[in-house]
């Protein structure tokens, strides 16, 4: 392990997991339920299979997700949260509840400041300050100026 590894927050993995967008669809649909793998790719809508797998098996991994195969005549696959994903259930449809209620006004906010024009921002002042207006020359530099010609 080097030695950025060790400095990390061992919450980090976690919260990486949470974090990403397919493993919060996932744990928010299977909150509603046992689904098989194409139920959850038809409800998710826009996943790849390779993603989906992938992410199921990091659920199933972190023990959020508990995979059961169903063999009958044809070999079928359920997901379900487990008591751990099921114990997620409550903070998350917070989360959902706070989005609910806020996307309007976060949508709002991202237009107006879309729409802006009067704020350069960093980088256009940062560029104005690298090539700065010809400014008057100092004293010594027209000393050497004329001493030179």
């Amino acid at each position: 392990m080097n030695e950025s590894d060790q400095d990390r927050c061992p919450c980090r993995p976690l919260l990486d997991r949470l974090g990403d967008r397919w493993s919060v669809l996932l744990l928010v649909t299977l909150q509603e339920g046992p689904a098989h793998y194409g139920d959850l790719l038809r409800r998710i809508g826009d996943i790849s299979r390779k993603i989906l797998a992938q992410t199921l098996r990091s659920l199933e991994r972190d023990g959020l997700v508990i995979r059961t195969v169903l063999a009958d005549s044809v070999v079928k696959v359920r997901y379900e949260l487990s008591p751990l994903g099921h114990s997620l259930a409550e903070p998350l449809s917070a989360i959902r509840s706070w989005i609910d209620d806020h996307q309007p006004t976060v949508e709002a906010h991202q237009r107006a400041y879309d729409a802006r024009t009067d704020d350069p921002g960093v980088t256009e002042l940062r560029r104005r300050r690298a090539t700065p207006a010809l400014a008057p020359a100092s004293a010594a530099a027209t000393r050497r100026l004329h001493l030179a010609l």
